[in-house]
């Protein structure tokens, strides 16, 4: 997002490059602020994620790292303000009352946005779950500020500490880079599993900010009738596998992708694949990998038959290791996978799941 002609402050231009000043009314917003996305006595494990590029991003910026917890009181919420300083922030902004027992989108917006309109902070981010996609979009239009959504990316631009939004763009054809010039807060939301878990550090201290919420119960339209759990929630979760055997249109047939699951069984590994196999009805959306699909980090990432745009590229390519299979020598994925094999899936495959089955059988015999 750029702000109008009228709004911006153009300094000259500097290395065929425009230098943006910052309006002396903004100039006041500092800090880094991270809301931790906390339900039913849980906290979404992408705060956790977000809370470690933040410290970066505030160490780049010399301010403090801020978590904000909203909730029904409890001695729960309290403790993961602990655990959010453990995280590494510096401080945390706290705001209890029965309203913000259940998220609901009208009460949040209006105690998120007062918070930032007493506090203000230069960058808020938000995950980009159900919850955080809901809850950036109604606080960026209540604040008229910009919003880059999933990004893959975040960094300070150190010639006018603006942060610098990576996200994939034209259907994950190409990245692009959007900044949001004389607007505060900079917002940003981050797909779980895009940035790593930081190591959490019992020793850090920091301070807890309680907010009073006046809101009344009378006032909100929206009402929680009834909680009911996902019906998938005991089932493996494919952003938070340790191994994916992942498929492409390179396995040629649908029922070539028995292969696939073959290997996964054997490896104890969740099944992925590419956006070609999901809109070609092989497999389910929900084992999608990719922009449009799931974002992964698993200790390790086979594709087969996957030729590695960057459409699904940004979804898997911070995995620990990425081992590639596919018949063309040239496929992009073999840039950035850690070891490739050159040749036929269908071949290569069933080789790999009777070396892993015998390996694995050598050790439970040895152990």
């Amino acid at each position: 997002m750029t702000s109008s002609p009228a709004q911006q402050k153009q300094a000259p231009r500097a290395a065929g490059r425009r230098v943006m000043k910052l309006d002396e009314r903004l100039a006041g917003y500092k800090g880094v602020w991270v809301f931790v996305e906390y339900e039913r006595g849980q906290v979404h494990p992408v705060s956790w994620e977000l809370l470690g590029e933040g410290r970066k991003l505030a160490d780049a910026l010399n301010v403090e790292l801020a978590a904000v917890l909203l909730g029904s009181p409890s001695d729960a919420i309290r403790g993961c303000c602990d655990q959010a300083i453990h995280f590494g922030a510096d401080v945390c902004y706290l705001a209890c009352h029965p309203v913000l027992k259940d998220y609901r989108n009208a009460p949040y917006t209006t105690v998120l946005t007062e918070l930032v309109n007493r506090y203000c902070p230069e960058i808020l981010l938000l995950g980009a779950t159900t919850l955080g996609r809901d809850l950036a979009g109604s606080v960026a239009t209540t604040l008229k500020t910009g919003l880059t959504a999933d990004c893959t990316g975040l960094v300070i631009d150190p010639e006018n500490r603006g942060l610098a939004a990576t996200r994939p763009t034209f259907g994950g054809s190409l990245l692009c880079t959007i900044v949001t010039l004389n607007y505060r807060p900079q917002m940003a939301t981050v797909r779980p599993r895009v940035m790593a878990m930081p190591a959490a550090d019992a020793t850090r201290t920091g301070r807890v900010v309680e907010h009073p919420v006046t809101a009344v119960e009378e006032s909100i339209a929206t009402k929680i009738l009834e909680f009911i759990p996902d019906d998938r929630v005991t089932e493996a979760q494919l952003p938070f596998a340790d191994i994916i055997v992942s498929g492409g249109r390179g396995m040629k047939r649908q029922e070539n992708f028995r292969l696939i699951h073959d290997l996964a069984r054997v490896l104890g590994a969740e099944v992925g694949a590419s956006r070609p196999v999901i809109q070609a009805g092989w497999v389910g959306a929900e084992r999608q990998v990719g922009q449009s699909g799931k974002t992964v980090r698993p200790r390790l990432y086979i594709a087969a038959g996957i030729s590695g745009a960057v459409q699904h590229r940004v979804g898997m390519d911070k995995s620990d290791v990425i081992v590639a299979i596919n018949e063309d020598a040239n496929a992009p994925i073999f840039e950035f996978a850690h070891y490739g094999i050159v040749g036929n899936a269908m071949t290569i495959l069933p080789a790999l799941t009777q070396a892993f089955t015998e390996h694995l059988r050598a050790r439970k015999r040895a152990g």
